[in-house]
This record gives structure tokens, sequence and C-alpha cells, in this order.
């Protein structure tokens, strides 16, 4: 059940920076927001806006270079690859754009890995719990598949109840629908929002997509490496109106400064000038 006064992962001041002097980049910038316990949240922005970054660095993919990182309760922000390494297979679930599916493996065994990694085996109520998710995306009969023998559409699936598998205390999905036609990705979207409206699956998305952000309880906008706006679930139109006056907002503020940088330019030619 969604519970938005417990946050599942958060940020507080986040700061991420690559390069240094005139290369330095600004990723994240004072970045302060948390993933609601229970909900599905969408991360949008245009490239480059920092959702990517600040998706790594809430999973324990990437670190922060100021500010702190907490999954739950524990602060991540300072632990070291191997702590990070075993957090992620315990409480950290993910599905990527590119499936990332082991192509040697069958469908079940693919499933199975995060278990087989972690050197464990499920219990039988987390065996019950894969074969329930197993039945409901209809892989029951491509268990003994390889990947190459699925179709996008059923590879998504396979790598959706493997983030599942282990009861994750939250899942990041990386742009899940990129490599999917508008079909199918419309489906795999309704499984995330069935597996957070049903399970209570704290889901986070990354997208530059208003339609897969249409299907999130929340939407977060990013742009240049800052939140900028937070709205509850809309329709894909709104979050496409919304994006739209973000971008004419953001061209106006440029045209403003370019104007001031002009007019400045301008007042030191006119005093050259006079002098």
């Amino acid at each position: 059940m969604d519970n938005p006064d417990i946050m599942v992962a958060r940020v507080d001041g986040a700061t991420k920076t690559y390069g240094s002097g005139t290369n330095r980049v600004i990723a994240l910038d004072d970045v302060t927001v948390g993933i609601p316990a229970g909900r599905f949240t969408a991360i949008m922005g245009p490239s480059g806006s920092g959702k990517s970054t600040l998706m790594h660095v809430m999973a324990g993919l990437d670190t922060v270079t100021g500010g702190r990182v907490f999954l739950g309760d524990t602060e991540i922000s300072g632990m070291g690859d191997g702590e990070l390494t075993v957090l992620r297979r315990r409480r950290v679930g993910f599905v990527f754009q590119s499936f990332n599916l082991v192509p040697t493996l069958d469908v079940r065994a693919n499933i199975m890995l995060p278990f087989e990694i972690d050197g464990r085996r499920p219990t039988v109520v987390q065996r019950e719990w894969i074969d329930g998710l197993i039945d409901l995306l209809g892989l029951t009969d491509r268990l003994t598949h390889r990947p190459h023998e699925l179709s996008g559409g059923q590879q998504q699936r396979v790598a959706i109840v493997r983030a599942l598998a282990t009861r994750p205390d939250l899942v990041f999905a990386d742009e899940p629908t990129g490599n999917l036609d508008s079909r199918t990705g419309r489906e795999v979207l309704g499984v995330l929002q069935e597996a957070s409206r049903s399970y209570g699956q704290s889901i986070a998305m990354v997208t530059h997509d208003p339609i897969a952000a249409s299907y999130a309880d929340r939407i977060v906008f990013l742009a240049d490496g800052r939140v900028v706006a937070e709205r509850e679930r809309s329709t894909a139109e709104e979050i496409s109106a919304f994006m739209l006056g973000m971008e004419a907002e953001g061209i106006q503020a440029q045209g403003i400064q370019a104007q001031g940088i002009q007019a400045q330019g301008l007042g030191v030619q006119g005093t050259e000038a006079r002098a």
C-alpha cells in the first residue's frame, strides 16, 4: 500500500559533477527529492537534465560529489563498493531499456539470476510469488526459451519478473519501453502500474515520454540538474503541455539573459565611445 510519508529512497542536497575547470559539468545541482513507498514515480526531463544521473545515485550505481543519499533509513552515500553491491542485490530491482537478459540462459534461469548471484535459494513463499508473476505475465510456456527466441515485449516481461522476484524495496526502470513498439510498450507500462497498485511495489521510472509518464502516480520534472516541478497523476496531454510550457519559459529566460548581456556590452561600448 502506498504511504506518501515514507520514502523508500531519497537524496538530500545531492550534487554530482564531472570533470574540472572549464570542462566541469554539473549533472545534479543541490537536488532534494524522495520516492514515496508503494507509489509509481516517473522522473522526467530532456536529454542532459540529470534524470538518469539521479536514478544512478539513488540506486547506488554512482556516487554523489556532495549531499546525502538514502535507501529507506540506510545512508548509502558513504558506502564502499562491496556494501553497495550486496545492498543492490537484496533491496533494489532494475528494468533497463535493453532488457539486459543473459543470452545463454533460458527464461527461468534469467529470472532466478538474482538469487544465484547472491548465493541463496528462494523460499517457498518467494517461489510462489515468482510463479504467480510468471503466470500473470504470460510466460509459463516460455520458461525453457532463451532470450533470442522471445519478442521484445516478452523479454521485457522476463526482466520485470526478475526485478520483482526478490520483492525489492524499490524497482528502478530506465526508459523501459524505449525498444518496444507502442502497443507492447503500453502493456509493459500496465504491468508496472499493476505491480504498484495491486502489490504495493515502489517504482521509479526514468523517461522522456509523456505517455509513459501518464501511467505513474507522481511525476518529478528535472531541468539543468535541478528539480523544477512535481505533479500528481496527469494525462499525457497535460504532461506534454506542461513540458512545452517549461521549455518556453526556459527559452524566454535565456532570451532575457542574452538581452541583458547584449545591453551590458552596448553600455561598455557607449562608455568607451564617450571617453
